[in-house]
């Protein structure tokens, strides 16, 4: 059985500059968290999306974020969770999004699953579009992998427009 316990984001967001959009997740994984970077659990398939939208095979995360000007991070700052679970998630803390749009040329905001969409909405003040996307995550059985090609598509519309 998964421990509760109270935690603070382990790592910071990742953006530079010249960042066109912003991803943001609810929490990191447990695995995730263990791996310091987003999107680590190999049964969740962000990477696997991201890779079909490009057309290329994702070697590098980090580099691939960069090179195609997207931000990543969270909603939450700190909270009370078991394991990875996103319905047990409590107590929140959000990160200062605002602060980090400002430092970029982000213009919309995308979150990934139904919990980060619903804490962004109550909890985040930020002046950029939001969109709302389905959970990439394995326990989201319910949108193949196609579906969510289809609706993840959107993020590199965003960035495509203003180039």
């Amino acid at each position: 059985m998964a421990e509760t316990v109270h935690l603070e984001h382990p790592f910071g967001p990742i953006y530079d500059a010249d960042s066109r959009v912003l991803i943001l997740g609810s929490f990191p994984s447990v695995i995730s968290r263990k791996k310091s970077f987003y999107y680590a659990n190999r049964a969740n398939r962000f990477w696997k999306v991201m890779a079909a939208i490009y057309n290329e095979e994702i070697i590098d995360p980090g580099s691939f974020v960069h090179d195609h000007h997207i931000a990543l991070w969270d909603v939450i700052a700190s909270c009370t969770i078991t394991g990875s679970s996103d319905a047990s998630i409590r107590d929140v803390v959000v990160n200062d999004i605002e602060a980090l749009v400002q430092k970029t040329k982000i213009e919309t905001v995308f979150t990934t699953g139904v919990k980060a969409a619903s804490l962004y909405e109550k909890y985040v003040v930020c002046s950029k579009k939001h969109i709302a996307l389905p959970s990439t995550s394995g326990a989201n059985a319910r949108m193949k992998l196609d579906d969510l090609i289809q609706a993840y598509s959107i993020i590199k519309e965003n960035i495509d427009e203003k180039d």
